[in-house]
């Protein structure tokens, strides 16, 4: 159990928490692995060349990582005042969310599991 006052506890805990500008959505209607093909081609590129990348992305994950990569962006410049064209992708990932369970009829009486899967998709950017 931790030591000394409420307050205190997070007031430490607060002073460890991570500064770099970062933008996350929850429950997107994307497999993690479909998200990941996409997230796996911007990390580490600065921000023009990877929102570049997105747009001539087909696949449907980069609409919405795109959407996410300008809010991390916004972040960026408001709230952390950073200047845009120093910043890059340092960390990006999709993490696995709750997935919706339904079923399918078959031959025969049979039913087939239909697994849609969710993921959260996270984006955190940092000054070159």
């Amino acid at each position: 159990m931790a030591k000394g006052h409420r307050s205190q506890i997070k007031r430490e805990r607060n002073a460890n928490k991570d500064t770099r500008p970062s933008a996350k959505l929850s429950y997107a209607r994307v497999s993690v692995q479909k998200a990941c093909f996409v997230l796996d081609a911007i990390r580490g590129k600065d921000v023009q060349t990877a929102l570049g990348i997105l747009a001539y992305n087909p696949r449907y994950a980069s609409r919405l990582i795109e959407k996410l990569l300008k809010s991390a962006i916004a972040n960026a410049e408001n709230n952390n005042g950073m200047d845009a064209t120093k910043l890059y992708v340092s960390e990006c990932f999709a993490n696995e969310a709750p997935t919706i369970k339904r079923f399918h009829p078959r031959a025969q009486g049979r039913a087939y599991h239909i697994l849609k899967r969710m993921s959260h998709i996270t984006v955190v950017l940092d000054e070159r």
